[in-house]
């Protein structure tokens, strides 16, 4: 049985990185009005349930290693070439998190949660010890180095946009989560309540200590990915996944909602294209430098989704996967 709450989720996912990623690309400064305090509440969230849906499923699929491998490796070429118009990229990660969850796959609940745990406090011990600012530039969120093994390494692990360290943890989490029998009501509700606790636990530290040298350890923004960023975004997917889960049956009767599902189901496609086509039309326009304010740059990111509705009601009369996704189903199996 198809769990079409998990599209939903996907779709919703891919919804939050459009509006943060569109920003980005755009210099535009985020500023106290609606628009930049909902992008603000997405960021690193909306990736964060991408990873997390991506364990789910990779969790449901049950297929076999040498097919994930295969998978893994195209992922990751696919998304070297990406890194070449767009350096937030998150396909090349998807691809290493995938090779790093291959000795995972038959594990139980308990290994995967303990192996998330266990990412994290490693990756809270290189944030300690390390030079995290290696190879940054954060005035111009660009990276010296990156091509070279070392830096590509560092990038991938320990200091990108979104490092296996701890970021790994997101997958096993989802993949824990596909050991539940989501299709049950009270499944989703234990989800929804852990969500919500996970969620506000991982915000009360930064709130009792707001200065000092121990304060960038318990902050919660994506970057550097604290433990307590993983607990509460961990939180907020699980949250979003349980009310997907729990609505998408009675969301699947209205069309607005299939196409979202539709939609959701070539999350790889789209998500190329919002690097092709949606920002490389702002860069055609010659709005990639603070000349759009926040809601307009929030307008723009809602009216491409709902281009990408309108393109998935049509792409199912044409085939059966998006484009992306027949490819890698040729090229990988």
């Amino acid at each position: 049985m198809r769990l079409d709450g998990l599209d939903i989720a996907r779709f919703l996912a891919f919804l939050g990185m459009v509006l943060v990623n569109f920003r980005i690309a755009a210099e535009v400064s985020a500023g106290g009005d609606l628009a930049s305090l909902l992008t603000n509440a997405l960021e690193g969230r909306a990736a964060a349930l991408f990873v997390v849906l991506a364990g789910i499923g990779l969790g449901l699929a049950r297929a076999t290693a040498p097919l994930i491998f295969r998978r893994a490796l195209f992922l990751m070429a696919l998304g070297l070439l990406n890194l070449t118009i767009f350096e937030a990229d998150i396909l090349h990660y998807y691809g290493t998190y995938f090779l790093c969850a291959l000795p995972f796959l038959a594990a139980s609940a308990r290994v995967l949660w303990g192996a998330a745990a266990a990412i994290t406090l490693l990756a809270l011990g290189a944030l300690i010890f390390g030079n995290y600012d290696q190879g940054w530039d954060w005035d111009t969120l660009s990276y010296t180095g990156f091509w070279t093994l070392s830096g590509y390494l560092r990038h991938t692990f320990y200091n990108g946009w979104h490092p296996v360290l701890p970021w790994l943890s997101f997958l096993f989490i989802g993949m824990a989560l596909a050991r539940l029998d989501l299709a049950a009501a009270r499944v989703q509700a234990r989800l929804a309540i852990w969500g919500v606790v996970a969620m506000i636990a991982g915000m009360i530290p930064a709130t009792l200590i707001t200065s000092g040298e121990l304060a960038p350890l318990l902050g919660t923004s994506p970057i550097p990915p604290t433990p307590f960023y993983i607990l509460s975004a961990s939180g907020s997917a699980a949250l979003m996944v349980a009310l997907c889960l729990w609505a998408g049956p009675m969301l699947m009767r209205f069309a607005p909602s299939r196409a979202v599902a539709l939609a959701g189901r070539q999350s790889l496609t789209l998500y190329l294209a919002h690097i092709l086509l949606g920002m490389g039309l702002l860069e055609g326009l010659g709005l990639l430098s603070g000349v759009l304010s926040p809601g307009q740059i929030f307008a723009y990111a809602l009216g491409f989704c709902a281009l990408c509705l309108i393109y998935a009601s049509l792409w199912q009369h044409v085939a059966k996967r998006g484009p992306l996704e027949a490819l890698m189903r040729r090229v990988a199996g």
